[in-house]
């Protein structure tokens, strides 16, 4: 073993000679890491340290006022996360805290901001003087975000990174994550292709977008509006917008910034090597570093949780329609398998779906018939200490058929509820008032993820394909024909559900 491996144990240096592709391309990097506190970032991280631990450095951004209070939420939402045991076992304690503080730099900042909003000019001027390829991950993935802060972060916050990585002196990379659904509510093969700008004429005008946000900003503080005020007028805004951006085919405020934000870095890369993954509905790992770790309920985790505790009844969707699936650990090999295989050049600028739905696609009727398998066999245990009993699982194919379920199944009862109360004042007020917002929360809900249990889309992947083809590495597989779903949801993901978020 070479003698530049302090105290890493054997097997880093057999992963190193077994893989000199992509692991050789991660030896004496320096990395700046966006929205390193993350779902996806903590994964892509851990990996690294895990498999390369010649790594140079790894700056990790989190929103933090100093460099101290980063490196603290660093610890806490990172480091100390359940994902990083492996490596922890592996290293020790005192040999992983040695490791870390030799390769990771937390960087408070801010990507919404100029510099990325790194006020420290001798970390700002070491950053760009370092750094080799540069990573962001930081995206705001509320449907129904303030405007103001969706546009911030998902649109000219990608603009900041892209020239924040311009000003380092030897960038042989910008990797931007982004999502499958920036295509909008089109059906049909999606091609991997990077966006247009649609500019004038009544079309889509990103700049213009800024404008009207900077504007309602400065009118709700002349104004002397509370924060509260503030907050609900952009949130106004943005559900505004929204009315504009569904002529253009995007159903809500994330895919509709993250779209801009694309636009804007395909606008002015400029020789700029710019690779863009697009990622579909991320689930927890399939393999790395150990199957089942999930941070957070995720898109489809929130049925399956809902269900499991006998709350969900119906849900909608087209049973035959595709679900586009992709464990997160597959996702974090694809980016740096691309990273790997566009470094320096300045002609780059490709899109990578990482997806499902092309190569072995989940079905949604597929949902609910694992889910009640595994909760059938292993059931929740309710407030009053006896197992939950799980229900038939009703999936109903269309928005008028969901409506009327709701109207007849739960909105008649209220209103009757409602009429015992104008009879008997105050007998049922708190009740009706509880199911009331229970109902229209979820009418809400519906109508944000409406767009995806509905998507009648299948994700192109062939340049995907071509890469896997191309650079054949097993530390680095990201090939969803290697995924059994049957065995995945029901031995791997629910339980990683139950184990990493309803029990912590």
């Amino acid at each position: 073993m070479p003698p530049n491996l302090p105290f890493h144990i054997s097997y880093f240096f057999i992963e190193l000679t077994m893989e000199p592709n992509c692991v050789q391309f991660l030896h004496n990097k320096t990395i700046l890491v966006t929205g390193a506190s993350g779902f996806l970032a903590k994964v892509f991280v851990e990996k690294i340290l895990r498999v390369q631990p010649n790594v140079k450095k790894l700056y990790l951004l989190v929103r933090a006022p100093t460099k101290e209070s980063a490196m603290q939420r660093l610890r806490i939402e990172v480091l100390e996360k359940d994902l990083f045991r492996v490596l922890k076992k592996d290293l020790g304690d005192e040999n992983l805290n040695k490791f870390v503080s030799e390769k990771v730099v937390p960087v408070p900042g801010d990507i919404s901001m100029d510099d990325l909003g790194v006020d420290d000019f001798d970390l700002r001027q070491q950053m760009w003087e370092h750094i080799d390829v540069v990573v962001n991950v930081a995206g705001n993935t509320n449907f129904d975000e303030r405007y103001d802060i969706a546009l911030g972060i998902n649109t000219f916050g990608a603009l900041n990174v892209l020239n924040f990585a311009k000003n380092c002196v030897k960038p042989q990379l910008l990797l931007h994550v982004s999502t499958a659904y920036v295509c909008g509510e089109k059906s049909g093969l999606l091609l991997e292709k990077s966006l247009e700008t649609l500019n004038g004429n009544g079309k889509l005008d990103i700049n213009a977008e800024m404008e009207l946000m900077r504007r309602t900003l400065k009118e709700l503080h002349n104004r002397d509006c509370s924060e509260d005020e503030t907050a609900d007028s952009l949130k106004d805004l943005g559900m505004k917008r929204l009315i504009r951006a569904r002529l253009h085919g995007w159903p809500n405020t994330y895919v509709f910034t993250k779209a801009m934000g694309e636009m804007l870095l395909g606008d002015n890369r400029g020789s700029m090597p710019l690779v863009i993954v697009r990622p579909s509905m991320i689930t927890s790992t399939f393999s790395e570093p150990f199957p089942g770790w999930i941070e957070g309920l995720r898109t489809i985790d929130s049925v399956i949780v809902a269900y499991g505790k006998g709350k969900l009844k119906c849900f909608l969707g087209d049973p035959n329609s595709v679900f586009d699936l992709i464990p997160v650990d597959m996702v974090a090999n694809a980016m740096v398998v691309a990273a790997a295989a566009h470094k320096g050049d300045p002609e780059a600028h490709m899109v990578y779906h990482v997806g499902s739905s092309c190569q072995n696609p989940f079905i949604l009727r597929q949902l609910p018939e694992f889910a009640a398998r595994y909760f059938r066999k292993n059931p929740l245990i309710g407030r009053d200490g006896s197992p939950v009993v799980v229900s038939h699982f009703t999936i109903l194919s269309t928005m008028a058929r969901f409506t009327l379920f709701v109207t007849l199944c739960y909105k008649l009862p209220l209103q009757l509820l409602w009429l015992i109360n104008v009879i008997y004042p105050r007998r049922y007020g708190d009740k009706y008032e509880e199911l009331d917002r229970k109902i229209r929360l979820v009418m809400r809900m519906i109508e944000l993820y409406k767009p995806y249990v509905l998507f009648k889309g299948i994700f192109d992947d062939i340049n995907s394909q071509r890469l896997r083809l191309e650079r054949k590495e097993e530390l680095f597989n990201f090939d969803p024909k290697c995924i059994d779903w049957e065995d995945y949801m029901i031995n791997t993901h629910i339980p990683g559900v139950i184990t990493h978020v309803l029990k912590k």
